[in-house]
């Protein structure tokens, strides 16, 4: 099972390199929803507060961030580098678009800034962990990618 895992995708046939992708796409979206839970309830702490009370803590980012970095450094190691921007940054970014949205209108006036900076954040690291994950394949890889490529 191990050996299965640790393949290079262009090895596999295609119906398992989607189903691997599409579970680390879930896997991405499922970390999201366990780390930063969707609290519809977001309410003021107290009368003309402006902080709201939200169920995110330093660790579930800090969790959440690992996460992603560990899918972002399987799938820049065995697949093609656009691959991990796509199904491990792009899931949360969408769930957190989607939450940022239930707020009410007085705090909404932020929030597309702060997505904005959070997903740059979230794509800038998948792929830095990504590149860096690639750079330590083997050599094998490197005679593939010359044999095919001859730049």
């Amino acid at each position: 099972m191990t050996d299965k895992l640790l393949r290079p995708m262009r090895t596999r046939p295609w119906y398992e390199r989607w189903l691997i992708r599409l579970l680390g796409a879930a896997l991405a979206a499922g970390a999201y929803l366990l780390f930063l839970p969707w609290d519809l309830r977001n309410r003021p702490a107290a009368p003309r507060a402006t902080e709201g009370t939200i169920p995110v803590t330093g660790a579930g980012v800090l969790l959440l961030a690992f996460a992603l970095l560990l899918l972002a450094a399987y799938f820049g190691h065995w697949d093609h580098l656009g691959w991990p921007l796509l199904l491990v940054a792009v899931p949360p970014a969408v769930l957190m678009h989607l939450s940022l949205r239930t707020h009410p209108e007085p705090d909404a006036s932020f929030w597309p800034l702060a997505w904005g900076l959070f997903t740059l954040l979230i794509a800038a690291g998948v792929f830095v962990a990504a590149g860096v994950a690639r750079a330590f394949r083997g050599e094998w890889a490197r005679e593939d990618v010359s044999l095919t490529n001859p730049l």
